[in-house]
């Protein structure tokens, strides 16, 4: 006899056996709504004491999938926290609508609507489409096909988030609809004065005038490790809960959130979820930049090098714990002092050994010039700077050489130049130096 296959998770059924909330009122848009969003922001707005009253409006990234997935789900999914010493399953019920990102005329609505209070994104450093000098990059085929769509009237898709943001916001201040935050969670240095950059940047190659668009760009550190979900762990759920989840996500206990800006137009009460506001971020994202997303890149060149798939099989080759101890001792120099970078250090050996958490290094190594230039070229300058030889960032940089050339992952740098830019004289010798040596 055949077992039936488990329901379908959906939010009626849920709602009706109280354990999700019905869809609250869309007062969040969020561009990006792929794993890590499912896990952090959404997760922390699930936890809020107001949840019933900020429901989140999530656009895709690159593909629409996730937001057929969840719309069929009626926007809930699991989140399967994963300890060392077993899972818990959470449903999340946050996200109130999911679109796909080439619904321009939809996200122009919502953020304009008066309602929405806050934008929040996780698009990856790639997806801002910088160039090696911080600033928009302005010759890149899709910024140029974006510029050219806006500069011929309402245009009916945008490829990049800059050119979508700035086109929406604009249209806000021009309905009068009052102001708004925006609240970058990617992993760039001053995430939130970056995003405000770029989206002056299409305004200025556009001629807009910004100066009365009533926004506040807020900087913010996240962290959560968000490895893949596999179909094991969809069928975890299903042994779990008894239903089917093709939204399910995983994730570490561990999270943190710490935002510095300002919300004119009010925001949820996340730091009922344990989210902290400061007044300066940058030690804080300074040492997760550095430490955890840089030592990841570390173990993830020497892992893939060596054989290893997951982040806890690299803690456990001698060879990759030395690379990323070499590396570690530096990026502590790099952060500085006031940021217990020794207790932050002891804590991310514990979240990188977890081997119940299958972080794979592939899913790490993409985009890898603009991780090189952000989480191991500062830690090199630092290091050089008092005179040390940097020998822990310059091995990341030769491991990162070596596995490209023997297409262990893609290299993503067609220059030098678009690498080392910034660095000085003697330290673009040396990344050259290293980069040939691997």
């Amino acid at each position: 006899m055949t077992t039936p296959p488990p329901p379908r998770l959906t939010r009626d059924a849920l709602v009706e056996s109280g354990r999700a909330r019905r869809p609250a009122p869309i007062r969040m848009v969020h561009i990006g709504i792929g794993a890590f969003h499912r896990t952090h922001q959404a997760w922390y707005t699930s936890r809020a004491g107001d949840a019933a009253d900020w429901g989140i409006a999530g656009f895709t990234g690159r593909s629409p999938r996730i937001a057929d997935q969840l719309a069929a789900q009626g926007g809930v999914y699991t989140l399967v926290e994963r300890g060392r010493e077993g899972d818990r399953f959470h449903i999340i019920d946050s996200i109130s609508e999911a679109r796909a990102s080439a619904d321009l005329d939809r996200f122009v609505d919502l953020v304009s609507a008066p309602a929405t209070s806050v934008v929040t994104l996780t698009v990856t450093e790639a997806g801002y489409h910088l160039g090696a000098d911080g600033y928009l990059d302005t010759d890149h085929p899709d910024v140029v096909a974006d510029l050219a769509a806006l500069r011929g009237g309402r245009p009916a898709r945008l490829n990049t988030t800059a050119a979508r943001l700035a086109f929406a916001l604009r249209d806000r201040a021009a309905r009068g609809a009052g102001p708004i935050a925006v609240v970058s969670c990617d992993n760039l240095p001053a995430n939130g004065r970056t995003l405000e950059r770029t989206i002056t940047d299409v305004a200025a190659a556009l001629g807009w005038d910004t100066t009365g668009w009533p926004v506040s760009f807020v900087s913010t550190s996240v962290d959560r490790i968000t490895p893949h979900t596999t179909p094991v762990d969809i069928r975890a759920v299903e042994d779990a809960l008894g239903f089917r989840d093709e939204a399910a996500v995983v994730a570490e206990p561990f999270s943190d959130w710490v935002l510095a800006g300002d919300f004119p137009a009010g925001r949820p009460r996340w730091e009922d979820a344990g989210a902290r506001f400061v007044d300066d971020i940058a030690p804080f994202e300074r040492r997760k930049l550095l430490m955890l997303n840089g030592g990841h890149l570390a173990l993830a060149f020497r892992g893939l090098l060596r054989g290893c798939n997951t982040v806890a099989e690299a803690m456990g080759d001698p060879t990759c714990r030395a690379t990323l101890d070499r590396f570690w001792d530096e990026a502590e120099r790099a952060v500085g002092p006031g940021a217990d970078t020794a207790g932050y250090r002891r804590q991310l050996v514990e979240r990188f050994e977890n081997d119940r958490i299958a972080h794979r290094l592939a899913q790490i190594a993409v985009d890898t010039a603009t991780k090189v230039r952000l989480r191991v070229l500062p830690v090199l300058s630092a290091e050089r700077e008092v005179g040390g030889p940097a020998d822990g960032a310059l091995g990341v940089i030769r491991d990162w050489s070596a596995g490209a050339r023997r297409g262990a992952f893609p290299a993503g740098i067609t220059r030098l130049d678009d690498l080392t830019s910034s660095a000085t004289p003697t330290d673009r010798e040396l990344i050259s130096a290293a980069i040939v040596a691997g």
